[in-house]
């Protein structure tokens, strides 16, 4: 999850689109370069041990843009696909 989030920040769609689920994820990425993400609060997890196949994260990603600042609350799934944890989306 935060290496996803720092992809965010950085600008990296190749690596948020490596890292997204076969099943759901787009064909392309297009990030709004307007957007400054400022921080990441992890609120809480569950599963996603070292033999487990699924787990959530539950965060808060900060914004900026000229016109203000806001948030992104999500609870994400991720489950292994080929041995790597992979985005599925948004509960």
């Amino acid at each position: 999850m935060r290496a996803r989030y720092s992809a965010f920040a950085v600008g990296d769609p190749a690596y948020l689109l490596a890292t997204w689920h076969s099943t759901t994820r787009p064909a392309s990425l297009e990030l709004d370069p307007a957007v400054r993400w400022t921080g990441l609060d992890v609120l809480r997890t569950a599963g996603g041990g070292l033999l487990e196949r699924e787990g959530t994260v539950e965060f808060r990603a900060h914004w900026r843009t000229s016109e203000g600042t806001g948030d992104q609350h999500e609870v994400s799934r991720f489950v292994r696909e080929d041995g790597a944890w992979r985005y599925l989306g948004a509960r």
